[in-house]
Formats: structure tokens, C-alpha cells, sequence
């Protein structure tokens, strides 16, 4: 791994305001980012990632790699959770294990975000489908993860339809406002996209700042109740996301060449789900403990990715 990019990332700004979050929850500081304005900010950030990926597409020609990488992505939300739970149900019950499993085979949106800033300071571009692959990973892993729960616990399931589960997986707000957006993106002509750029793009990284800084002040109140847990959470929300990842990032070859695409691919599988799997687990699984799942993916997954993570993916990416 290149040390002069681990280090670039390290002092990144939006990256360092998510330390500070951390910071002030554990110095239980009153700092913190009111619930309305963060939950615009979060809308904002989808709205623009998607909007710029449908502006991307509408300029690039459709062809079979966009097909592959679909499918590939599709592929590898279905497997992370088929070998993650058979992992887990070792340690922890079955509800668990499931919804666990299902928001490391799910993507996360911010993870997303933040990659794409990742990126634009390593100056490699993405594709505009690559918006879309990440919605449609998003959906899988959830059905995944219900199926295993109730082939091997059916009791402590809800037997919920599965079209209830794969309704909700699509009508979930970011998955809905990233499709839609990416919709608008590409019907809008070059000229009605210039007229909404500075909201796109000029502000962007400021309020991906932000709410980094408000994720920072979540992790850092979670982190006391989790690591009553013992270690395997811990290391679970380690080793899997990198050598997912990582895996990734080499297979991703066969399907693209592009580097900020393989990249992309990467980071999506090393990502987990905080947001549509708590969600979907609370319809077909409220015995599966929340206070497990979300502190994995939010408090130790994702600061990981953002940190040793991206770096090593795009290492791995530049060397094979």
C-alpha cells in the first residue's frame, strides 16, 4: 500500500471532522448536528451523487460492461451474505446472524459518497452506472439474509411476503431518491444541469464534512454499549469488510477496466448497510438486536473503509 495515499486520506478533511465527532462524544461534549438538518444533509448528498451519476450516464455509451458490472455487483450481494452468516451463526443466533449478514452483503450510501471524494482528490473517474449497480445491491442482501433466517429459524421470523420485503428493500427513501435522481440526471439536458451545478457539485465536499462530523458524533455514543459484546463484533467488522474488499478489488478486472469503477465495486462490498437493513430487519426480525448490527457497520466498518480501507482497495487495484 502506497503510504504517501494512506496518509493523504488521513488528513482529509472531511475525514478528520469525523475523528472530531468521535472526539466530542467521547469527551461528552453538547456539540451535535440538530436531527433535521442532518437527515437534509443526507437527502442532499444522495440527490447530488445521483443526479451527477445521471448526468454521467446519459454521455456514455451503453455496452456489456455495464451488463457485467451489474451482474457482478448483483453476484456479490448475494454471496457475502450466504458465507457471512454461515460465519456468524457460530457465535451468534440465528436473528443475528442474519440481519448481520445482510447489512454486510448491502451497501452504504455514505460509504458511497464518501468514495467518490476519495476519487475526485486521487483524480481517477467513475462511471455514471455505477450509481445505479450501488441501488441494486442494496435490495439482494436483505432477501439473502430473510431467506437464511427462516430456512434455519423459522419461528423467530416474521413471516412477512417476500414482495413486502423486496417493496419495501426498493421504496426505502435513499434507495428511492438515488434512483430517481439518477432518473432525472439523465433526462436533463447539459443546460438545465448547469443551472442547479453549484448546489451539485460546488458544495458538496462542505456538506459532506458536515455530516461525516455527525456520524463521528453517532459512532462515538455507540461505542460504549458495543464493546460489552466482546471481540468477535469487533473483528468481524474488520476482517470481512477487507477481505471483501479486497477480493473485490482484484476479481473487478474481469468485468471493468476502469480503475475508479473497480474502486467503486470495491469499496460497495467492503461497505454495510446502516440504514435500509435496521429498517427492513425491524419489519421481519425485531428479535435481531440492533444494537449489534448498527455499531458494527457504523461505529467500526465503516471508519475503517474510510481510513485504512479506500487506500488499500485502490493499492491492490494499482498492483494487479
Amino acid at each position: 500500500m502506497n503510504l504517501d495515499l494512506l496518509f493523504d486520506n488521513l488528513t482529509n478533511p472531511a475525514l478528520l471532522f469525523f475523528m472530531l465527532g468521535i472526539m466530542a462524544a467521547r469527551l461528552k461534549s453538547d456539540l451535535e448536528i440538530p436531527p433535521n438538518s442532518s437527515k437534509f444533509i443526507s437527502l442532499y448528498l444522495l440527490f447530488s451523487i445521483g443526479f451527477k451519476g445521471g448526468q454521467e450516464l446519459a454521455h456514455s455509451h451503453f455496452d456489456m460492461e455495464i451488463i457485467w458490472s451489474a451482474l457482478f455487483g448483483v453476484c456479490i450481494a448475494i454471496v457475502i451474505p450466504i458465507y457471512s452468516f454461515f460465519l456468524l451463526k457460530r457465535k451468534f443466533s440465528i436473528e443475528n446472524s442474519g440481519a448481520i449478514a445482510a447489512a454486510y452483503g448491502s451497501v452504504s450510501a455514505v460509504t458511497f459518497v464518501t468514495a467518490v471524494s476519495f476519487l475526485e482528490i486521487q483524480k481517477y473517474n467513475y462511471s455514471g452506472h455505477m450509481v445505479a449497480i450501488m441501488a441494486l445491491m442494496e435490495a439482494p442482501a436483505i432477501i439473502v439474509g430473510v431467506i437464511l433466517m427462516r430456512l434455519y429459524h423459522k419461528k423467530e421470523v416474521v413471516k412477512t411476503k417476500m414482495r413486502t420485503v423486496i417493496s419495501h428493500s426498493f421504496t426505502n427513501g435513499s434507495v428511492l431518491l438515488i434512483l430517481g435522481s439518477l432518473l432525472i440526471g439523465y433526462l436533463a439536458s447539459d443546460q438545465q444541469a448547469m443551472g442547479i451545478k453549484p448546489f451539485t457539485t460546488d458544495i458538496f465536499k462542505g456538506f459532506l464534512a458536515i455530516f461525516l462530523l455527525d456520524m463521528g458524533i453517532i459512532s462515538g455514543k455507540k461505542l460504549d454499549v458495543f464493546f460489552k459484546s466482546g471481540w468477535s463484533p469487533v473483528v468481524f467488522a474488520i476482517i470481512i469488510p477487507l477481505c471483501n474488499g479486497t477480493m473485490v478489488a482484484y476479481l473487478s478486472e474481469h468485468v471493468t477496466d476502469s480503475i475508479g469503477n473497480r474502486f467503486i465495486l470495491a469499496i460497495l462490498a467492503a461497505s454495510a448497510s446502516y440504514i435500509a437493513v435496521p429498517a427492513a430487519m425491524k419489519i421481519v426480525a425485531p428479535k435481531a438486536n440492533p444494537g449489534l448490527f448498527l455499531p458494527m457497520a457504523l461505529a467500526i466498518t465503516f471508519p475503517f473503509n474510510i481510513t485504512f480501507g479506500m487506500p488499500i482497495y485502490l493499492g491492490v487495484i494499482m498492483n494487479f
